[in-house]
């Protein structure tokens, strides 16, 4: 027997699980489809090697969608300072010259991701499906979508909403196509203990191999991003942890500290990917779904949790218009919004990480002077750091702390 919902939201990480709030407590049948619940938390646990720094605007979504005290009952290490630098060029941002107590937060994935599956079992017209993973899509652009799952129920749905990650099988089956590239460089997060006690501020550093950074965990734990080529990130991953710990203290700055243990490491490549489109009648991409993005920064789930904020905005005003939610002028709307800033970010991004990836001697010079300037130029610093923060530019109504309903 087949089952109608409004809305099925396949992936329930932390972007779906965020759709999925936005949209708590309306007229809409919701499902979300998530093929495995994440470990329960508890204080004692190591920290997890997957964290995520939110910004301003990702707290403001989740405080305004009901989420945020799961994070803080649980584990969230908050910034207050991010420093930059390369070999002369140096600037160090602080929330303190822009009136906030706090430039960000670093959390563990699982966390933000409980927080949010925990307050959408609150709603009563969401439906958590879990664990279920799909073996069918029907999909037409003329009527609702179908999805056989493998527990045997069979869904369909007025708007199906991709959030099941950057290799989307969503995406791919609705035929929405993707333009991606390699960056040439994976990632090695290690997960270190330091002889400092916690720490309120994150860092990176360039060199010529890539970047290196840190990023603060309660206690006088860390979690090190150590941009490398593919072959030595390889070489790093397969030593012992010891090895590993003597590799780090040689390699990177003494701005690190004494590391005192490295705990765990993985790794991942760096890859770019833009879907060419966000949606089509009765779908929408959300989250790596719709993007990855280089991780300098550290803005991947910040830009996935605005898609969420706006793609719920957008949908119960349509509801609220009378108008279908599986039209695809009412999801251009939502595209509209998320597309160019996505891919504004996208593109800064990438100026940044070719800028600081060249070692031409005349680019490596105007590279320090613009830090050493940057440094010296408030105005601007302020800018660029309110607009990281996600306090100015255009955003969705969920991360001004407005309610949908």
């Amino acid at each position: 027997m087949k089952e109608q919902f409004d809305v099925v939201i396949v992936g329930g990480g932390m972007v779906g699980a965020a759709v999925a709030c936005g949209l708590g407590g309306s007229n809409l049948k919701i499902a979300v489809i998530e093929s495995e619940f994440p470990q329960e938390f508890n204080i004692e646990q190591p920290h997890d090697l997957r964290v995520s720094a939110l910004s301003i605007a990702s707290k403001t979504i989740l405080e305004t969608v009901g989420a945020w005290q799961g994070v803080e009952n649980r584990r969230l290490c908050p910034f207050k300072r991010m420093r930059v630098w390369e070999t002369a060029g140096d600037t160090e941002f602080c929330s303190d010259d822009i009136g906030r107590s706090e430039l960000g937060f670093i959390v563990e994935n699982r966390v933000t991701q409980l927080a949010l599956l925990e307050r959408l079992q609150t709603f009563e017209n969401i439906e958590l499906i879990c664990p279920a993973r799909i073996e069918t899509l029907h999909y037409s652009n003329h009527q609702d979508s179908e999805l056989v799952l493998d527990n045997g129920r069979i869904l369909t749905t007025k708007l199906l909403v991709a959030a099941d990650g950057a290799q989307s099988k969503i995406r791919q089956g609705v035929g929405l196509g993707v333009t991606s590239w390699d960056y040439e460089q994976h990632a090695l997060v290690i997960y270190i203990e330091t002889a400092y006690p916690q720490q309120d501020i994150t860092w990176q550093r360039f060199v010529a191999s890539g970047p290196q950074a840190f990023l603060p965990l309660t206690g006088n734990f860390g979690s090190i991003v150590w941009y490398n080529s593919p072959d030595e990130v390889k070489r790093l991953q397969a030593l012992s942890l010891d090895d590993l710990k003597h590799e780090l203290m040689a390699t990177f700055p003494d701005e690190l500290g004494e590391v005192t243990r490295v705990i765990a490491a993985t790794s991942f490549p760096l890859t770019r990917r833009h879907a060419q489109h966000y949606v089509k009648h009765g779908v929408a991409l959300v989250g790596d779904a719709a993007h990855t993005i280089n991780p300098l920064a550290g803005q991947g789930v910040n830009i996935g949790l605005l898609d969420a904020a706006a793609l719920a905005e957008v949908i119960l005003e349509a509801t609220q218009q009378g108008r279908s939610i599986s039209d695809v002028s009412v999801l251009k709307r939502y595209e509209k919004m998320r597309c160019t800033e996505n891919l504004k970010m996208m593109t800064v991004m990438d100026v940044f990480y070719q800028t600081f990836s060249n070692e031409f001697l005349p680019l490596k010079f105007l590279r320090n002077l613009g830090l050493g300037l940057a440094e010296r130029i408030t105005p601007l610093k302020n800018k660029v750091m309110r607009g990281a923060m996600g306090l100015e530019g255009a955003l969705p109504k969920l991360a001004r702390g407005e309610k949908l309903l």
